[in-house]
């Protein structure tokens, strides 16, 4: 069933959320039905493992990658982040070498305390570094964030003092969910094959 009618409304879900992986997948798989067609999908995962909040992206990165997936390429792992200082680059490596890149931004952030562990899907670019007042590019046709902690003062000492395992649930959700989301919309026959190729890797690392 196509979402247009909601597709622009923002979904916001606790990762502690029954079921939260369908309802992210439904989203997701939705919205990559309805704008992404035959265009090549570009994830680019934004942060750096030097702080623990911020490592939410390079973390689902290399989850990602672990697939070896030739549906979708990643930029932004914990071995070679995406941060403030190469992600203007990345961003021309990535207009230079795909036609007309589907991109979804992934990216922690800060939020209310009553936010916190909650992600989030919308329409529209991630925009790094706003929460720590740096004026970086924003990334991608949509994107996906996770509240790692609370924001309005001392926001570096707050993403470097995030508990890791906050951290490492919402990469295990956003990675299973992403990752189901982009199977989904492939045509059949190459989903059929994706699937089975990654059951093996994928089984007993995410919640169902």
């Amino acid at each position: 069933m196509k979402l247009s009618f909601t597709k622009d409304i923002p979904l916001k879900v606790p990762y502690t959320e029954l079921n939260v992986v369908g309802i992210l997948v439904n989203r997701l798989s939705a919205i990559l039905d309805e704008m992404s067609g035959d265009r090549p999908i570009v994830i680019v995962c934004i942060g750096t493992d030097r702080s623990t909040g911020d490592s939410l992206g390079p973390i689902i990165g290399t989850s990602l990658a672990k697939y070896q997936s030739p549906h979708f390429s990643i930029y932004g792992t914990l071995e070679e982040p995406v941060h403030a200082m190469n992600l203007e680059d990345t961003l021309l490596h990535i207009n230079r070498n795909f036609h007309k890149p589907f991109v979804i931004g992934i990216d922690a952030c800060l939020g209310q305390v009553s936010s916190i562990g909650s992600i989030q899907v919308g329409m529209g670019p991630v925009r790094p570094g706003a929460g720590v007042n740096k004026e970086l590019p924003p990334v991608g046709d949509i994107h996906i964030t996770g509240i790692v902690n609370v924001g309005g003062f001392m926001e570096y000492f707050v993403l470097q003092n995030t508990r890791l395992h906050l951290v490492m649930k919402m990469a295990d959700i956003i990675s299973c969910s992403l990752f189901s989301a982009v199977v989904n919309s492939t045509p059949i026959h190459s989903r059929t094959r994706e699937h089975a190729a990654s059951l093996e890797n994928a089984r007993g690392r995410f919640p169902q």
